[in-house]
């Protein structure tokens, strides 16, 4: 595509449109992206990245990650802080499936152990997780409880026997988003996520069986801190969010933002899917609670989702979760909103982190890290296609630039329709059968929208992040199995 003609080229993996590149523009807009990733750019990404930056009371640039493809008000890998007393909160700059995120497994086996089971891992894994549109899970959860759920997030599994301590240790945030009040979420969005925890759901959502070759490890100290510590070692990766629940709960708001945007606070509007209140306001303060009720489903989610996994690995191997050493390496969120401090021009300002399919990368020795990640950095789990694999990596100190942020995928290069258009999804299975990665589905149209093809070069995604110092590779993960919605 012809790239806009403002845009120049700040780094090797840093370009900006600068604030006469529209009208309205607050700040710079900048792209994190190697030449090749910004000459795939969507002309979309680089308007909606201008659109964000005239958010009120946006902070030092809106940033969009190397994974950016157009998205729904920001674009997917869209970043933007705002001043919490001068700016808004938009439900556009973090999505609708708020918390959307992953999660990433350790097991002491090999590939070589794993191998001669795979269908029959993969299979369980499919009748235990339940997948697809409309699923639900095997939790039993009455509409009150649900509330305590959304209020309290992995605590209430850990409470409910579905974690370990160490899972909430090892989940952002402890696994809850303090503040979250269900008395902000309405009914309809009750009623759509009440019976869906524990559930992978459709679309990108996927649960992986992946192995960590030993040529595939760019640094082997961190890997071991991290626990990748022997030769093909099996690991699980799974990527799900809120499901319905949080879809409501923006819809909701969006609602709500676009009646009282201009009417009551005076806002202008450059696009409808920014709707936004201010962040002080009632609404906006309705909206960051019940946000975080959506977010601590997505973890409530994930840990009942990982519980099940567990029991999985122990029935298959006739081994307990504990001697097959089914440790959590970390659980990071993408498509949030979240008050932080960040040191901005000299200063130290909490400022309000809008993350749009984009994840936190904490550098070595940063406040919110566990303990056993100071000296690395924070585990960063950045998800491939189902065809090309994923990445272990670490958040480095150079992210600050970005309120340590990075990328959370490799980014689509086609839409859903395209692709289902362009490849046949019964083959593909076969396909990918042939290559070694056992995959059960529960829609072939679904398997062939997440085809390889439709995603960017994780390679280059990974290497852009490491290039521009938000994150750096630790391992490269290849699937073996993998159960889709």
């Amino acid at each position: 595509m012809t790239l806009p003609p403002q845009l120049r080229r700040i780094s090797a993996n840093i370009w900006e449109l600068p604030v006469t590149y529209k009208e309205g523009m607050l700040v710079p807009a900048r792209i994190i992206a190697s030449e090749s990733l910004i000459g795939g750019m969507e002309a979309g990404v680089f308007d909606q990245a201008a659109n964000v930056a005239c958010l009120p009371g946006i902070t030092g640039y809106s940033w969009c990650m190397p994974d950016g493809h157009w998205g729904y008000g920001f674009p997917i890998g869209g970043v933007a802080a705002m001043d919490p007393a001068t700016g808004v909160i938009s439900p556009g700059g973090i999505g609708f499936d708020i918390n959307c995120g992953m999660r990433l497994v350790l097991t002491t086996l090999t590939e070589e152990e794993v191998r001669p089971r795979i269908r029959d891992l993969v299979d369980q894994l499919f009748s235990a997780i339940p997948t697809g549109v409309g699923c639900t899970g095997f939790v039993r959860c009455s509409k009150p409880k649900f509330r305590q759920v959304i209020e309290n997030g992995s605590r209430w599994c850990l409470q409910n026997g579905y974690a370990l301590p160490q899972d909430l240790e090892l989940t952002e945030e402890g696994g809850c988003f303090a503040g979250a009040d269900a008395d902000h979420c309405s009914d309809k969005a009750i009623e759509r996520g009440y019976d869906q925890i524990g559930t992978l759901g459709s679309g990108n959502h996927y649960c992986e069986i992946q192995v960590a070759r030993p040529e595939n490890i760019f640094d082997e100290r961190t890997a071991r801190a991290f626990g990748i510590t022997i030769p093909n070692q099996v690991v699980v990766m799974f990527h799900c969010g809120s499901r319905g629940f949080g879809h409501q709960v923006a819809t909701d708001y969006l609602q709500t933002f676009l009646r009282v945007m201009t009417s009551k606070y005076g806002i202008k509007l450059y696009d409808r899917e920014l709707a936004c209140a201010p962040f002080s306001s009632p609404e906006g303060q309705a909206y960051f609670s019940a946000m975080k009720c959506a977010a601590n489903m997505g973890f409530a989610n994930r840990q009942v989702i990982l519980h099940r996994i567990r029991e999985v690995f122990s029935r298959v191997f006739h081994r307990s979760p504990e001697e097959l050493g089914m440790e959590m390496v970390y659980d990071v969120a993408h498509n949030t909103a979240k008050l932080e401090n960040h040191l901005v021009d000299g200063r130290m300002r909490q400022l309000l982190v809008h993350r749009k399919g984009a994840t936190r990368s904490l550098g070595p020795g940063a406040p919110g890290l566990p303990e056993r990640y100071r000296e690395t950095g924070q585990p960063v789990i950045i998800g491939g296609s189902m065809e090309t694999g994923s990445y272990l990596l670490a958040g480095e100190s150079g992210a600050a630039s970005t309120f340590f942020t990075t990328a959370h995928g490799s980014g689509r290069t086609m839409s859903r329709h395209h692709a289902k258009k362009m490849v046949q999804g019964r083959k593909l299975l076969d396909d990918m059968e042939q290559r070694g990665i056992h995959v059960r589905t529960a829609s072939y149209g679904g398997l062939a929208e997440e085809a390889g093809l439709a995603y960017k070069d994780i390679d280059v995604v990974t290497r852009s992040t490491e290039e521009a110092g938000l994150s750096r590779r630790v391992v490269k993960l290849v699937p073996i199995g993998n159960i889709k919605g």
